[in-house]
């Protein structure tokens, strides 16, 4: 179908293509034949290649996540090919290769001009990012299924052969890139590297504790092996991820529910006190104050990456900070997306980091709900999947 598309040109006209819709939480995706329009003013579409599967996307699926808007396609890890642009758009031409944002940067308001944040106006007018963006700026949709109108997810529904994303949600980059691994810098790979780099800011010689081995949390992994940290203590629930935490740069692998006592005590007897910074990658009450609870006193800092559904939040008290202990929060790892993407992707190319030891499956987009059957048995890291 695609071929037969381009030939004749799509610029201009509505696209058939296969998508996965969610029509309704805790019920698996269906793969369907969309609509999808032309972008409009400052809008692009895209061809997906490639896209990863995220728990930001089961969140969407979870029955106590309430905030969920149905249809949806969801889907936000995702590279692939400019096939048109909307009027306006003066920074992507047709077959430029490119990185789908759900963070965007306009590089106008006072955020995108501050170098402090990478939080965008477009992104800060949402309480959660995750159920934001769900429909374009004039606020409809370019998705139809069945005749009924289909909502974004985080503004890139990369869940679909072809979809609409706004200028400012994408980052061009190399015509060599490989699309299959760098559609991680999409989310999990940006969101804990850049916590331990560019949020944290992790020193040599340092003491790190990251909660969570994923692809987030082990991403914050190899950021703090990155930055020099000498001693990374890796925590999860399934010591089958301990191998790929060793080999990424863990020195020590701690599994909760191995241990006699809480996980907290167990690092500070190990670090003399506590370590220097810890990462909370799962999200969760009682993770997130374990992850604050084992950083030392004087400057010990804790950085939240992680979000749990249904999560309670966390209670502190002053007197856990007034000793010097700090807590902060990221979202896409403290990276600009637009300034920042091709940059990480000369990285990955310069092997300055390994994005091939994070994927352990390869599917055919069809294939997308065993995708999440991994994911949720714990069998995978990241499964990327292929159009």
């Amino acid at each position: 179908m695609q071929a037969s598309q381009r030939k004749m040109g799509t610029k201009g006209k509505v696209i058939k293509c296969k998508a996965a819709i969610a029509w309704e939480a805790d019920k698996p995706l269906c793969i369907e034949e969309v609509e999808v329009a032309p972008p409009k003013a400052h809008e692009v579409r895209i061809q997906i290649i490639a896209t990863g599967v995220c728990h930001s996307d089961a969140h969407i699926l979870h029955p106590q996540f309430s905030k969920a808007l149905f249809p949806v396609i969801l889907g936000h890890e995702g590279a692939g090919i400019v096939e048109s642009v909307g009027p306006g758009v003066t920074e992507f031409k047709p077959g430029d290769k490119v990185i789908a944002l759900y963070t965007p940067q306009c590089k106008k308001c006072k955020f995108c001009l501050s170098p402090v944040t990478n939080v965008c106006v477009k992104l800060s007018q949402f309480k959660n990012p995750i159920v934001g963006q769900e429909l374009m700026e004039d606020r409809t949709s370019r998705f139809t299924c069945k005749g009924k109108p289909v909502y974004h997810f985080m503004g890139t529904s990369t869940f679909s052969q072809y979809t609409v994303i706004s200028e400012t949600n994408l980052a061009k980059i190399d015509d060599d890139a490989n699309l299959q691994r760098v559609c991680l810098l999409g989310c999990g790979f940006s969101t804990g590297y850049g916590a331990a780099i560019n949020v944290a800011k992790v020193t040599p010689g340092s003491t790190c504790a990251v909660f969570g081995l994923g692809g987030v949390g082990l991403s914050a992994v190899i950021g703090c092996k990155v930055s020099g940290a000498s001693r990374i203590i890796a925590i999860d629930i399934n010591s089958g991820k301990f191998a790929k935490a060793k080999a990424l740069g863990a020195t020590d692998c701690l599994n909760p529910r191995d241990l006699p006592k809480p996980t907290q005590e167990v690092i500070i007897e190990m670090t003399n006190g506590g370590v220097d910074f810890a990462f909370d990658c799962a999200g969760g009450s009682e993770t997130m104050k374990a992850a604050l609870d084992c950083t030392t006193v004087g400057w010990g800092l804790c950085t939240l990456i992680g979000v749990a559904v249904g999560d309670k939040g966390l209670t502190i008290s002053p007197v856990e900070l007034i000793m010097g202990r700090t807590i902060n929060g990221t979202i896409f790892g403290g990276w600009k997306g637009k300034d920042s993407m091709p940059k990480l992707v000369t990285d990955y190319k310069n092997k300055k980091f390994d994005l091939d030891i994070l994927v352990t499956h390869t599917l055919p987009f069809d294939k997308i709900n065993e995708a999440f059957d991994l994911m949720y048995q714990g069998k995978s890291i990241r499964t990327i999947l292929t159009f």
